[in-house]
């Protein structure tokens, strides 16, 4: 840890160590500047346990990765502060594969950590757990009315037990929202902490997103972080961020991503196998690296209005013609025009080589497009057909 000793997690920080009958270690600011430095106090001092923001694991995970290092006294790494990315996970057991990794998770209004996931390899399904609840905390994963949601089912993570806080200082209307009685536990303190997630089956809780990252599009409810989550779990993929452009068909999901991963084509198809199709953004982009903010976090405001002003213009830039002779065949201008009037953009906007999907085209829209061609075709000819003119292709006696 840093220097500062007034934020709230050091507070056990500083004294678990003495509590458990070792020490604490404090590294100055210009050593944790200084990464080759930050190792060297690691096995120097025989540090036992680390704990670490997933940012910085990476900065000494890469570092590890160039300049090999053995560590014999470091026991368990925690990383905390942050998400911790499936990337990240993978790469430090190919590094340090006798080093458990612990993913915790908590608020700052219920005492930080509050769930702990140890880690002695990567998740094979690609996920990274939050984990099972600490001692004393109580963890409900609730709908909007705090009645528990089903195994498997995304709902609201509370928060009930001793870890819960008495609210915001000076702040009782912020508090009311936040802090109330939980109705299960008479007499306890509940917190509502705006994150989504869902219980697994094996009792371990999995993280989905913030609440306010929730959008409804086309009918859907939709899950940003869930999104995200699948996204990050595509080998190679090292950052993921899922945002809502505005199009003149709707809004559209679109998904940017950072590393080694698959094309565009690929990704979507492995977002497919986990996610349902109205959950798949039609675009992807891999961007490396993504825009942060001052503070270190990615710019989803630079991102969606990069997202809106590539909608814009793909909708009026020149468009393939079809064929070779310049002109449309009567399937081709049937599906064209089809399209057009069931994702609502522009006239002239759609040429007979574009991809359904990146139109803005969904299950649901697939379902409409289907009708508007009189059933000649089924949705999932649609679906595996997205290319304009080969979906034509497959409308029979219009060629």
């Amino acid at each position: 840890m840093g220097p500062d000793h007034s934020f709230d997690i050091s507070l056990w920080q500083l004294v678990a160590g003495p509590l458990a009958g070792g020490r604490t270690l404090l590294v100055e600011q210009d050593v944790i500047l200084d990464v080759r430095r930050f190792v060297d106090t690691l096995v120097r001092s025989r540090v036992t346990v680390a704990q670490l923001v997933p940012s910085y694991l990476e900065v000494v995970l890469t570092y590890l990765e160039e300049h090999p290092t053995a560590l014999p006294d470091l026991r368990m790494v925690s990383a905390t502060g942050e998400a911790l990315k499936t990337e990240l996970v993978q790469r430090w057991f190919r590094v340090l594969p006798g080093v458990p990794l612990v993913n915790a998770y908590g608020l700052t209004e219920t005492s930080d950590d509050t769930n702990h996931a140890v880690l002695r390899s990567a998740p094979e399904d690609g996920r990274v757990p939050l984990g099972a609840p600490v001692p004393g905390v109580r963890v409900y994963v609730v709908d909007a009315d705090l009645a528990p949601v089903p195994l498997g089912a995304p709902g609201e993570i509370v928060f009930s037990g001793v870890c819960v806080g008495r609210g915001y200082v000076n702040d009782p209307d912020r508090t009311a929202a936040a802090f109330g009685s939980d109705p299960y536990r008479p007499g306890e303190r509940l917190y509502r902490s705006g994150d989504h997630g869902r219980w697994r089956p094996d009792g371990q809780l999995e993280f989905l997103g913030r609440r306010d990252n929730q959008v409804k599009i086309r009918g859907f409810r939709i899950e940003i972080g869930e999104i995200e989550n699948a996204l990050l779990a595509v080998p190679g993929v090292r950052d993921a961020c899922v945002v809502v452009a505005a199009t003149a068909g709707g809004p559209q999901l679109v998904a940017y991503h950072a590393g080694d991963g698959p094309d565009a084509a690929e990704v979507r198809s492995r977002l497919g196998r986990s996610l349902p199709a109205y959950m798949v953004p039609p675009t992807v982009h891999r961007l490396d690296p993504l825009p942060v903010t001052a503070n270190g976090k990615i710019d989803r405001k630079a991102l969606t209005a990069r997202a809106t002003e590539a909608a814009a213009q793909a909708a009026t830039a020149p468009v393939p013609s079809g064929p070779a002779d310049g002109g449309l065949s009567a399937a081709q201008r049937r599906v064209v025009d089809a399209v057009t009037r069931v994702l609502d953009l522009p006239a002239g906007s759609v040429g007979v080589h574009d991809d359904f999907a990146e139109l803005g085209g969904s299950s649901l829209s697939a379902v409409k497009l289907v009708i508007a061609l009189g059933r000649a075709v089924t949705v999932r000819q649609v679906l595996d057909h997205p290319v304009l003119t080969d979906l034509a292709g497959l409308l029979p006696g219009e060629h």
